[in-house]
């Protein structure tokens, strides 16, 4: 079934593309009329959370927009700029989503970025783009019409990105770390706190770390604030009052007493390490709870990305719900020795914590996949 819609998208796309060229045109026009400065942040995963953190650490000092949810196609961003894009408007934060060569660069052709960020590489979408190089070589049309871009270095594709452009010597290059202190940005975090460097300097400790933040996101957001002139204080200030990116890392307590953390809009590997860990310190008296349909479009990784995923799990976890079939194999054979509880849908997983977990418990919902698969 997956092949079979994407076989119908590929051959509904040139009319989709005629269909919404009326609505980029007029996007186009009203971008040159307001003059916006244009931030335009892509990345295998950590896009939408940096563009929010990118909105609220400007809005201190500027007026600012960013583009909504995950509007991050031709049609979303050109709906976005055509809605929300009033005069006045002095800084427009823009996520751009690919699938595959040329479509970021088509998006810089009418909404060209003066500050580009890549938050990071990884396996997403592999079953698309077949390598990682391929989707570094997708992601990094984004520089190509930007004045300053920001990287998040810590990734080692970003790492030689940063020192390709660096050379070039055409562009001024951003370098953001959560654990290079040297780098042109860099947060730490630990235990709720943050430490905020500058060109290897640290400029803010003690900082409170909202619990969904993650450092490098927060460094590639920083990092875009002051390159718009905010203020090093003004920035640094509002980190404390970040606001949670709906389905990303959102945690609470339902009434229950159960602690819910909900990242059902991540499926990548790396972010699902970080839900694993954010779910032992949740659940430490408890019962600790993963559901879980696991990760797609990871290609020939797939498999054993899942049943790595599981044994994450195993050694995270006291117990495992897996939502359909897609990777329930991969799933079950990397959690063992736990036993896990097969439901056909997230409903009916849902159903399961209500009725079976209690105060002290904690339960991680991660990644949510398309009806399309089963």
């Amino acid at each position: 079934m997956p092949f079979v819609v994407d076989a119908a998208a590929a051959l509904l796309s040139p009319l989709e593309h005629r269909l919404v060229t009326p609505y980029v045109t007029a996007a186009q026009a009203r971008l040159a009329q307001v003059a916006p400065t244009v931030v335009a942040i892509t990345g295998s995963f950590g896009k939408t959370s940096t563009k929010q953190h990118v909105a609220h650490l400007v809005a201190g000092s500027r007026t600012v927009v960013a583009s909504p949810a995950s509007y991050n196609n031709r049609a979303g961003l050109a709906r976005a700029i055509n809605e929300q894009l009033l005069p006045g408007t002095e800084v427009f934060v823009a996520e751009m989503g690919t699938y595959g060569k040329g479509e970021i660069a088509e998006l810089c052709r009418w909404c060209p970025p003066f500050i580009a960020v890549i938050t990071a590489i990884g396996p997403v979408h592999l079953e698309r783009f077949k390598s990682e190089e391929a989707i570094v070589a997708a992601k990094s049309e984004i520089t190509e019409t930007a004045h300053t871009v920001v990287l998040n270095v810590d990734n080692p594709h970003l790492a030689a990105l940063a020192d390709r452009l660096a050379a070039a010597g055409t562009k001024s290059v951003v370098r953001c770390s959560a654990v290079d202190t040297a780098a042109d940005i860099c947060v730490e975090a630990a235990q709720g706190m943050a430490r905020v460097h500058v060109g290897g300097a640290v400029v803010a400790s003690g900082v409170s770390l909202p619990g969904s933040v993650q450092p490098t996101n927060l460094a590639c957001a920083l990092a875009v604030a002051f390159a718009l002139t905010v203020p090093q204080e003004v920035a640094i200030s509002r980190i404390a009052t970040l606001p949670t990116v709906p389905n990303r890392l959102a945690s609470g307590a339902a009434p229950s007493g159960v602690w819910v953390i909900d990242d059902t809009f991540n499926s990548n590997p790396s972010g699902a390490r970080v839900a694993l860990a954010e779910l032992v310190v949740r659940g430490a008296e408890g019962r600790r709870v993963v559901v879980t349909p696991g990760m797609v479009e990871l290609g020939p990784i797939q498999f054993g990305a899942n049943r790595e995923f599981g044994e994450d799990i195993a050694r995270s976890a006291t117990d495992l719900v897996i939502v359909g079939h897609t990777n329930r194999r991969a799933l079950q054979t990397g959690s063992s020795p736990l036993r896990p509880i097969f439901v056909r849908t997230r409903d009916e997983a849902v159903t399961w914590v209500r009725a079976t977990l209690g105060p002290g418990d904690a339960v991680l919902y991660e990644n949510d996949l398309p009806d399309h698969y089963r």
